[in-house]
């Protein structure tokens, strides 16, 4: 659909998220960004500490990601920012480039956010936002729940107080259980304690601050009790400071091999960005592909100011839309809030216990892990819960970018799987009426003498083109001295394409052979329509013999007494 100049120019204009904004809806976004802003601080501490960087790495990139959506995006309440969906997936790939915190480490990952920002800036620009639809809910459940377990895992010897582990996950679990006499009790006590209170907060009310209670009151207790001196980690001294931008000094030749983890990592982005602005677009038309530019010029800034990829989070999105949030004006405010932090409030982190930060991503690990979409699946499509399942295992089984890339094969196959096991089916007449509807063992329906209608209800391509001259051959057959007109009822058939073009005049010729004539009913998609035209199947038909409705056609093409009883051919 084309849309007007005007509407164009205007929708890639800057700052749309902070418009609109007046002195009264100023002071629900106070209320809103400083909520933010607590919710924020240890998730994007604890989301840094996931992938391997110092608790102001996470602030850089939240207040990045803030920024960037604020003057870039669309949506009035999104919130982007360190996203632990992505942070696993990344972390894993890089740790197998370099070492861990190193600083090639760092600058890889600054070079990751570029790339994630420009792919994003790119699919924004062309609206590619059809992209984000080309992972199934199955497969999406069973990724989620493979990041949620790969968390899990990572963060076990942080609350259990064991040395750290590294590796895939057949070196990890055989380091935990070897170290499985050495967990420290008061390590356990605060990584359960913290999940605990945020799980309590979460249920008593969304808006409460649960996490960053948690963590006060975790730091508190660490230091009242003098539990480092029994052996529980504490962050230490964190550098502060304000983030300065600089491009990272890495070669195209060490850059090259970041390429395929930056489309994957970007395919999750999108995914969850459009699942996030379609869940909070307000009154208005979500503007999918503006809110990509807005997040991936968010990640261009995190790379700048040397941090890693962001993403949209539909969490703090909800807690923006609960606590009242009208404009972007308050990503900035908790933006600035936690800019203020890193650069004069780092003496505060320095007794937070690892483990507290290790309660927080447990909670967010048990969050992602969709228990109940396994059960509706389960409950519904067995074959597609096996889907999931499969997508899970390769999650934890496989490296996580390979896990992700496999997932997203198995989201294609399974639709191209669905479009190929279409069939023609036989159509009977509502009695009654002149609809047709696709004949049923379950309500009688009624028949011609001497037509048969048959439907097809999918696009028709080389896909499913062969299954559609099989069936369309056999009822041909089938009708051999009975049937006068077959009409193909097509309100399903939204495209065609050149293979599919081709049979469908070879069925065509088939049933004049067989004596039939031929008929297109509800050809109503108009590409549809367009590719007939440009096909040739109109003229090889003939214009008159493409009408509005099955009925039309045997009213016209048919030359029928009154129907009898049963569905098939009269």
């Amino acid at each position: 659909m084309s849309h007007p100049p005007a509407a164009k120019t205007s929708s890639w204009l800057p700052f749309v998220g902070l418009r609109g904004a007046t002195p009264a809806s100023l002071g629900h976004d106070l209320a809103a960004g400083l909520t933010l802003a607590a919710i924020a601080i240890p998730e994007q501490m604890a989301t840094a500490r996931l992938g391997h960087f110092a608790p102001q790495v996470g602030f850089f990139a939240f207040a990045a990601a803030s920024l960037g959506f604020a003057v870039f995006g669309a949506n009035r309440k999104l919130s982007a920012g360190a996203d632990s969906t992505i942070t696993p997936i990344f972390a894993g790939s890089l740790g197998l480039i370099a070492a861990a915190g190193s600083p090639q480490y760092l600058e890889l990952a600054a070079v990751l956010a570029l790339m994630v920002g420009l792919l994003l800036i790119v699919a924004g620009v062309l609206r590619l936002g059809w992209i984000a639809d080309l992972l199934s809910k199955p497969v999406t459940t069973g990724f989620l729940a493979g990041i949620s377990l790969h968390i899990v895992l990572s963060q076990a010897p942080s609350v259990l107080g064991l040395h750290e582990v590294s590796g895939d996950v057949y070196h990890r679990l055989p380091a935990l259980w070897a170290q499985a006499g050495a967990i420290r009790p008061a390590s356990l006590a605060i990584g359960l304690g913290v999940f605990g209170v945020i799980l309590a907060a979460e249920k008593l009310d969304a808006r409460v601050p649960g996490a960053l209670i948690a963590l006060v009151g975790a730091t508190l207790a660490t230091m009242a009790l003098g539990l480092e001196r029994q052996g529980v980690a504490v962050l230490g001294q964190v550098t502060g400071g304000f983030p300065h931008l600089s491009l990272p000094r890495i070669g195209f030749e060490n850059a090259l091999p970041l390429i395929g983890l930056a489309l994957v990592v970007s395919l999750v982005v999108m995914v969850q960005t459009a699942a996030t602005t379609r869940s909070f677009s307000g009154d208005g038309d979500p503007d999918v592909g503006r809110d990509y530019v807005g997040v991936g010029v968010g990640s261009l800034f995190a790379g700048l100011f040397g941090a890693f990829p962001v993403n949209a989070s539909p969490p703090r999105t909800a807690i923006v839309s609960e606590t009242g949030g009208r404009s972007q004006y308050t990503g900035v405010l908790a933006a600035l809030v936690v800019l203020l932090l890193s650069a004069f409030g780092t003496r505060l982190l320095v007794h937070v216990p690892v483990a507290a930060l290790g309660g927080v991503l447990l909670f967010i690990a048990v969050r992602i892990f969709h228990l109940g979409a396994f059960v509706d699946i389960l409950r519904r499509a067995r074959a597609e819960f096996s889907l999931a399942l499969l997508t899970t295992a390769l999650m934890i089984a496989l490296p996580i970018q390979t896990g992700v890339a496999i997932g997203m094969f198995l989201s294609l196959a399974h639709g191209v799987f669905t479009i190929t096991r279409a069939q023609p089916i036989p159509f009977a007449r509502v009695p009654g009426a002149t609809v047709w509807w696709p004949a049923s063992t379950a309500q009688a329906g009624e028949s011609a003498p001497g037509i048969l209608v048959m439907g097809f209800q999918a696009p028709l391509s080389f896909l499913n083109a062969y299954d559609f001259r099989r069936g369309m051959l056999a009822a041909i057959e089938g009708g051999k001295g009975v049937v006068r007109l077959l009409v193909l009822e097509a309100s399903s058939i939204v495209e065609i394409d050149f293979t599919a073009a081709a049979i469908l005049i070879e069925v065509i010729d088939e049933a004049r052979k067989a004596g039939m004539d031929f008929a297109v009913a509800r050809l109503e998609s108009v590409r549809a329509r367009a590719a007939f035209a440009r096909f040739g199947i109109i003229d090889h038909l003939g214009e008159d013999h493409i009408v509005q409705s099955v009925q039309s056609a045997v009213d016209a093409l048919g030359r029928t007494p009154a129907p009898t009883k049963g569905a098939g051919t009269g």
